[in-house]
């Protein structure tokens, strides 16, 4: 099946109508206080072709915490700046563990196994702060300039509800900084961290921030950020270590490069034609947002645009 861009908005109706007749939709994150108040039952979807034209339903255009989708831009910005060299200090490889395991570290002397489990974007976040000197800041610009949205920003109170219960990543932080691949202090690294995965950005913010993948490593304003080869990298990544522990079920689902987060929101490519987010706050036992997945299942369903 092709399928015209007209016809994005009559699939994205038909899959929110769909939605609202199935019970459950899991519990929002509890173990970041800021997040826990969520309903989860709120659903926003949004589809952004390459020329910058959105298409959206629900609560598209409320802002929630972004979390883990941060992963991606910053893996993006710091491969652009390094290149391969990034992949001597973080792999490629799907975890099978949860995203804030300390297992395979040890036995991994201190390379986390893929980008988007919390070790390895705490090392990806690190050697951007050394490249940039405010690794946060250099996404935040970035997201707005690729969503137009200057209004963006980081959300003060999630910030803070993470850093007072981030044990966990400090200690992944300082694991790996024994193993000497860590740059900067922890506590540096922590804050920035902290800020990144705070940003508030709605689902047309994300998927239009995310289009520089469907294009091939160019950005909103036609220039280029990656090299085709890059921009297939980490798609390849997402499709493969996106979604936490779940991956395989996800890519045998969507069948789409995705990054989950657990603020509710995916991000999805469709290399060459257009991007996705959706958002609903409540997640699955892996930390998935259980109508997001759906969603994304129902919409490689339906429009038969997929990576297969």
């Amino acid at each position: 099946m092709t399928l015209m861009s007209s016809q994005f908005q009559p699939v994205l109706d038909r899959i929110m109508a769909e939605l609202d007749r199935t019970p459950g939709r899991g519990r929002s994150a509890d173990y970041i206080p800021a997040l826990a108040a969520r309903d989860p039952r709120s659903f926003g979807m949004a589809v952004a072709e390459l020329d910058g034209t959105v298409y959206g339903v629900g609560d598209w255009r409320q802002p929630f915490s972004t979390q883990s989708i941060t992963k991606v831009f910053t893996l993006a910005l710091d491969l652009a700046r390094e290149g391969d060299e990034l992949w001597e200090h973080v792999g490629r490889e799907p975890s099978g563990n949860p995203f804030n395991s300390l297992v395979q570290l040890e036995y991994e002397n201190g390379i986390p196994r893929n980008p988007f489990i919390n070790a390895g974007a705490l090392v990806v976040t690190d050697r951007l702060q050394t490249r940039t000197g405010d690794a946060a800041g250099e996404l935040l610009a970035f997201l707005r300039a690729e969503s137009g949205n200057p209004s963006l920003g980081f959300d003060k109170e999630v910030a803070a509800s993470e850093t007072a219960h981030g044990d966990r990543n400090a200690a992944l932080a300082h694991f790996m900084a024994s193993y000497g691949n860590i740059d900067n202090p922890v506590p540096v690294l922590l804050d920035q961290y902290f800020r990144q995965c705070s940003i508030a950005a709605s689902c047309a913010d994300l998927a239009l921030a995310t289009s520089f993948l469907a294009r091939h490593g160019i950005r909103a304003d036609g220039t280029r950020l990656l090299t085709r080869s890059q921009a297939k990298q980490v798609n390849a990544v997402m499709l493969t270590c996106g979604t936490y522990d779940a991956a395989g079920d996800f890519a045998y689902r969507v069948g789409l490069p995705g990054k989950s987060g657990v603020g509710g929101g995916i991000i999805a490519v469709v290399p060459g034609r257009c991007t996705l987010c959706v958002w609903s706050p409540g997640l699955d036992e892996r930390g998935n947002s259980v109508a997001g997945v759906a969603a994304l299942d129902r919409f490689t369903t339906l429009t038969g645009l997929s990576v297969f």
